[in-house]
């Protein structure tokens, strides 16, 4: 199995840990608004991560516009941890298509045209790999001082056996 599989096989099971958790605390809790966090509930900031993968992979990568539409307010607002499990589902198959399709060509450039950027950026597929998962692992940062302001206390979160 090369790196970037084996990689991104840790980052689900320390997903996989993480929704556990989260399953131990009420759909209510999930969706209630934390001051002073961007995507304000632990549900939209988990959709926001994976509408994060799903654009730079599918939108800017692939190319293929409009396929991978964000979450709407009215579908994050409706949502449970199955409906984030269910997006994440769609992440990892965007994913497996990503590191099939570069894999030995991490160094390569890619072109894109950001639509909030007036330049072309210029990445390569390593790049962006490692792009969205950090922000997938600051936002799961964000999620456990959600949880802990809640009132639910994560368990120890170390890289080796922790969330």
């Amino acid at each position: 199995m090369d790196i970037g599989r084996q990689q991104y096989d840790w980052i689900c099971k320390a997903r996989g840990r993480m929704f556990g958790f989260l399953e131990g605390i009420p759909l209510n809790k999930l969706q209630q608004k934390v001051p002073y966090f961007g995507h304000e509930t632990i549900i939209a900031t988990q959709f926001h991560v994976a509408d994060s993968y799903q654009f730079w992979f599918g939108e800017m990568v692939r190319r293929n516009p409009g396929a991978y539409q964000s979450a709407t307010t009215d579908e994050v607002q409706r949502a449970d941890l199955q409906s984030v499990r269910d997006r994440f589902s769609k992440v990892d198959e965007l994913v497996k298509w990503f590191l099939a399709e570069y894999d030995g060509k991490w160094f390569e450039e890619i072109t894109l045209e950001v639509p909030w950027q007036n330049e072309v950026l210029v990445v390569t597929p390593l790049y962006l790999l490692t792009h969205v998962q950090t922000h997938e692992f600051h936002h799961k940062g964000q999620i456990l001082i959600m949880a802990k302001y809640l009132g639910y206390t994560p368990p120890a979160d170390d890289s080796l056996g922790g969330l």
